[in-house]
């Protein structure tokens, strides 16, 4: 297996540097001139100032701001970032050793950097807090859903584990809050098939060769309302929110499912109630079976009146 290549330049904020290939062929004069055609979107005068700077580089060291391209050649430079909400709950930590690290990410904060989210997001605080540079998660869980996340602190052993999640071997429950329906049948599993398209938002079920299931049950009821817990066997996109929504019991504070709203992104009020409250595997080194519990609860559930208003509460209690 090919080694990745060592980036010249250290981490920032938790994140590697951007690494660029120049192409084979082309007719740029230097290196500045391909930087401003590639990257349309980035201002020429920031290129000249990183190239000023010393902030591009190759093996050898800063790039000059007239050094000729060489085609083939790599380079890198860190990626300015974008302004960011700060996201104004606290990670829990529900269990670390030397390998793994299985984390209680709160609502609103995303696994990994993506998009608008860089800096707050679960990968990078947890690196930058921890001083663990290496970690990686072994699979993630939505900006809006909270719970638990397991990550790898070290990197020689971290194929092992995401091959769990990639066979489907480690047993995942959630648990939701909803409306609760005399007249729906409890327990059930759906089984559908699920299509999410890149560059659209929402995800949907469509007629064919399922591929998603869910087994859904009550847990306790009250006051129109129903706990319940969620065993997905499968890992699609949105596939909890799209199987609840389509029997009839959308999960509270669901900006996606049955519709679509335009949430502020600084808006922390009455975050989606799906909470990540369990994980059970085989250890894939050790042979020891392991079971890691969410410490959160849905506030929906203990306490409804604040969060149907939107009141300012404490992540802890979710």
């Amino acid at each position: 297996m090919r080694r990745r290549q060592k980036p010249p330049l250290p981490k920032r904020h938790g994140l590697d540097p951007a690494r660029l290939r120049l192409p084979d062929e082309g007719e740029w004069a230097t290196i500045r001139d391909h930087l401003v055609e590639r990257l349309p979107r980035v201002p020429a005068a920031r290129i000249d100032e990183l190239l000023g700077e010393g902030g591009i580089v190759d093996m050898d060291g800063p790039i000059a701001p007239d050094a000729p391209y060489v085609p083939g050649g790599a380079i890198w430079f860190h990626r300015d970032l974008p302004v960011e909400t700060t996201v104004p709950f606290d990670i829990g930590i529900v269990y670390r050793d030397d390998t793994i690290l299985v984390a209680d990410k709160p609502h609103f904060l995303s696994t990994i950097p993506r998009g608008q989210h860089i800096l707050q997001t679960a990968l990078v605080r947890l690196r930058r807090e921890l001083d663990l540079p290496d970690l990686v998660p072994a699979h993630r869980l939505d900006r809006g859903t909270a719970g638990l996340v397991l990550f790898i602190v070290d990197p020689a052993r971290r194929g092992a584990y995401q091959t769990m999640f990639h066979n489907r071997v480690v047993r995942k429950e959630y648990e939701a809050i909803a409306r609760f329906d005399p007249e729906l049948e409890l327990p059930r599993t759906l089984i559908s098939r699920i299509v999410k398209e890149r560059q659209v938002l929402r995800a949907y079920e469509e007629p064919g060769e399922p591929n998603a299931e869910t087994h859904i049950e009550l847990l306790e009821r009250r006051d129109g309302l129903g706990r319940y817990r969620l065993k997905p066997r499968t890992g699609r996109t949105h596939q909890i929110r799209l199987h609840m929504n389509s029997i009839g019991i959308p999960i509270l504070g669901d900006d996606f499912y049955p519709e679509l709203t335009d949430k502020p992104v600084d808006d922390f009020t009455r975050p989606l109630q799906l909470l990540a409250s369990a994980l059970e595997f085989t250890d894939p080194l050790t042979r020891e079976p392991r079971r890691f519990e969410t410490t959160r609860s849905l506030r929906a559930w203990h306490d409804p009146d604040g969060w149907a208003t939107g009141a300012p509460v404490r992540e802890s209690l979710d």
